[in-house]
């Protein structure tokens, strides 16, 4: 496949037809800024149509009160549908965002189903934290058109956009991923494959570590996580910083890191008795902090 290069453009092309497979808090996130770029926008989702579009909905609400859109709400989210599942998608899209939970097998299970469907100058993007876009990329039929574009949460508000390219990935459409980026107001770092990438390898580590401290009774959350924010400037500290991701999502990275970076990525027991029980962060209400009332 040859997708037209993009580069010396000026001004970039938004997509103009975009789907995101999975409409919990990050796919929706996505949708919501292609939406608010004036892209229309198609929410593949399988368990709960009506909770994914009301998770964009409640997102442009948040942002309207912000000052941050430059149209009514409404008018953004009529350019939002949803479907039951990748089978439903239309084949005429420019941009395929995979947003389906970390878990390795359903994403690749994800990506074969988009691949009977994508036409052939459509870009199919993984939003994966921690995977191997290689690895992903196999389950397509032409994975020179596959890059990974990770957001991060919540994707309104964030400013960065990890954009990963395989040793196969087209260098057009890298380029196609950076501009998409930067007209979405976001600012690109552009890494080459490899488990966890920059972001998540980092960011795991110090919140593992931040977990053990905890553990280990060194100082509580609270102190821990300011330590990080008034001497090292980090505007979030490590545990706050895992209840905003989830700690269930940190610990599948984390599993997934130990398998294939070694064992300074095993998760504390503590991160694995309080997914069970189901103290995941803010999405549950508690984490490592009282999210009752936020």
């Amino acid at each position: 496949m040859t997708v037209p290069s993009n580069a010396g453009v000026e001004p970039a092309e938004r997509p103009k037809r975009v789907a995101v497979v999975g409409g919990g808090r990050m796919g929706a996130g996505i949708a919501q800024v292609f939406a608010a770029l004036g892209s229309t926008v198609v929410i593949a989702e399988a368990a709960d149509q009506a909770a994914a579009l009301g998770r964009v909905e409640t997102g442009l609400a948040r942002a309207h009160e912000r000052g941050k859109l430059s149209e009514d709400p409404s008018v953004i989210l009529a350019r939002v549908s949803t479907v039951a599942g990748p089978a439903d998608l239309p084949a005429e899209l420019d941009l395929i965002v995979e947003a389906v939970p970390e878990i390795p097998s359903l994403k690749v299970e994800v990506l074969a189903l988009v691949d009977k469907i994508a036409g052939p100058e459509t870009v199919i993007a993984s939003n994966t934290s921690s995977i191997s876009i290689a690895e992903l990329g196999a389950a397509l039929s032409d994975p020179s058109r596959f890059i990974g574009m990770h957001f991060f949460n919540p994707v309104p508000a964030s400013t960065l956009v990890e954009i990963v390219r395989a040793p196969v990935t087209s260098a057009d459409v890298v380029e196609r991923g950076r501009q998409w980026v930067s007209l979405l107001g976001k600012t690109e770092v552009l890494v080459n494959d490899s488990p966890g990438f920059a972001t998540s390898r980092l960011g795991v580590c110090l919140g593992l570590e931040a977990i053990r401290m905890l553990e280990e009774g060194v100082a509580d959350a609270e102190s821990i996580d300011r330590a990080m924010e008034l001497g090292y400037k980090h505007p979030m500290g490590p545990l706050r910083s895992t209840d905003l991701v989830g700690l269930d999502v940190r610990l599948a990275i984390a599993e997934h890191l130990a398998s294939t970076l070694g064992d300074r990525f095993t998760p504390p027991q503590l991160l694995r008795d309080m997914v069970a029980r189901g103290d995941i962060g803010r999405k549950s209400g508690r984490g490592f902090h009282d999210w009752t009332n936020s």
